[in-house]
């Protein structure tokens, strides 16, 4: 989800300050999406000279700007929603650069790349499965926070794919076949 956009939604609600936007985008996706407050005030910038939010009144007492969505802004926002996000090939993936060069180099352990990287994928796994755990626990009898928890499932999920594509390329680089 891009910055820009996340922002758009939460204004969708009503108007708010950058700080309230911030920590409204971090719990929305449940801390895995930490912000830096120059990062959010830059996107309120570009939104603004794109004619998708404008400041809403004057700054108050403390400098502080309430921003608020345009026309054009829930225009824009009503279209992400409704447009699915394309699955393309991923060529400029860090981790497949990696491995591409650590193939195309004799002198690395491709194999060791691939272990590195598989622990830190069962790392991530994790670490997001005890997220997940921590959220149900400050929950207790209440609903659970679904955007959030369904955000947390979407990182294991990535890590699982991962190490299943790692299973996969070490398989391949075993047996010396090509990946077909």
């Amino acid at each position: 989800m891009s910055i820009r956009r996340g922002l758009l939604a939460l204004l969708s609600g009503g108007s708010k300050y950058g700080y309230q936007l911030r920590g409204e985008f971090e719990a929305a996706t449940a801390d895995t999406w930490p912000l830096n407050v120059g990062q959010v005030y830059a996107t309120l910038s570009r939104l603004e000279r794109d004619g998708l939010i404008t400041p809403d009144g004057s700054p108050d007492d403390v400098g502080r700007m309430l921003y608020r969505i345009t026309d054009a802004g829930r225009a824009a926002l009503t279209y992400w929603f409704a447009t699915p996000i394309e699955h393309e090939a991923r060529p400029r993936d860090e981790l497949m650069i990696k491995l591409a060069m650590a193939l195309a180099d004799p002198a690395v352990d491709a194999l060791g790349v691939l272990d590195a990287q598989r622990a830190a994928a069962r790392r991530a796994i994790q670490a997001a499965t005890t997220r997940k755990a921590d959220l149900a626990r400050k929950a207790g009898d209440e609903p659970a926070d679904l955007p959030g928890l369904l955000i947390i499932e979407a990182a294991i999920f990535a890590a699982e794919a991962e190490v299943r594509w790692l299973d996969h390329c070490e398989a391949v680089l075993r047996s010396g076949r090509d990946a077909r």
